[in-house]
């Protein structure tokens, strides 16, 4: 269903660059964006993960480097069945996170600076079984292929604007048809986007609770996530918008509505759908369990404070960390 969900996606980007190149150069103009249309769905399947991280400056990480986030992931991995995802962190104060990769063996996670500071470690491997999930069901495939090819739609009205009545023959519009192109045309391809059912979210929240064991612990995560992302402006996602869809919460400033033409459901509506599976689960466990409900280092073990993201409390040993923050070094 993934499959044939994406190929429809596709097919819906391929008739809006078909679209403006008939605008731009009439037939002959259509045909050429046909063939650039084709070229880029290749493209785009095989390196458009490698594309977004690149947009985000995100840099990998390694049990070397980042030995507790590394480490959660490939637990919760294991739990959720998946090859180990590749780990990247982007140097950014606004929390977030997302997924990227056209199948479960070429896949990656994503997480901010700003995630892993302002999360607790429970709050954190919520969040990251909430991306396990979507590469669990092919989401990433879907969302990183419509982000590539709606911000290259979105390029290719611009320039319509500056070679779209250069030719008579060029615009059968004329230069209103032009306008109206660089208007419609990026608005078409965010509707398509929107086409990529916004329930995936439900699902990857449902499937991401089950995965680390504790809806609450995700649950607490967008509350936090959604309450820093108004208030914290992500440059790099503002200058590309056709990428806010791959993120677990809205990353563009503003949008809340739970409509049609939002990216993602209402933080409100999620919450609510993963305290329900909290009560179906029989409630949420303290802060200190593991992955499964069972406490860490044994069966008498207590919750430590949580003053950083990783539980290290106000004893953390500065001069031996050298100062580290978080777990990237």
């Amino acid at each position: 269903m993934n499959y044939f969900r994406t190929a429809i996606l596709l097919a819906g980007m391929t008739a809006l660059f078909m679209a403006v190149g008939y605008m731009i150069g009439g037939s002959g103009g259509m045909m050429i964006a046909l063939v650039v249309a084709a070229g880029m769905n290749v493209f785009s399947y095989w390196n458009s993960d490698r594309m977004v991280l690149s947009m985000y400056g995100a840099r990998e990480v390694d049990r070397a480097s980042a030995p507790e986030f590394v480490g959660m992931v490939e637990q919760l991995a294991a739990r959720a069945d998946l090859p180990m995802p590749r780990v990247y962190i982007i140097d950014s104060p606004q929390p977030n996170a997302f997924a990227t990769g056209r199948n479960p063996s070429h896949a990656a996670v994503a997480a901010s600076t700003g995630l892993l500071n302002a999360l607790s470690r429970e709050e954190v491997a919520g969040v990251m079984a909430h991306e396990l999930a979507h590469i669990k069901h092919y989401d990433t495939l879907t969302m990183t292929v419509t982000a590539t090819l709606a911000g290259a739609i979105s390029m290719l009205a611009n320039f319509a604007m500056f070679f779209g009545h250069n030719r008579e023959n060029n615009n059968p519009f004329g230069v209103i048809g032009t306008i109206l192109m660089m208007i419609l045309a990026p608005l078409a391809a965010m509707v398509v986007q929107m086409a990529v059912s916004r329930s995936r979210e439900y699902v990857a929240d449902r499937e991401g609770a089950l995965i680390c064991g504790q809806p609450m612990w995700l649950a607490s995560a967008l509350a936090k996530i959604s309450n820093y992302a108004h208030q914290v402006p992500n440059m790099e996602a503002e200058r590309n918008p056709a990428t806010a869809h791959m993120f677990i919460i809205n990353p563009l400033s503003g949008e809340r509505m739970d409509n049609l033409f939002s990216t993602h459901p209402a933080t409100e509506n999620r919450i609510a759908a993963l305290e329900a599976l909290a009560r179906e689960m029989g409630g949420a466990a303290p802060a200190g369990s593991g992955w499964g409900g069972q406490p860490q280092g044994g069966a008498g073990a207590t919750a430590r404070p949580s003053s950083d993201p990783w539980g290290r409390g106000g004893g953390q040993k500065g001069g031996q960390e050298g100062g580290r923050r978080g777990p990237w070094g």
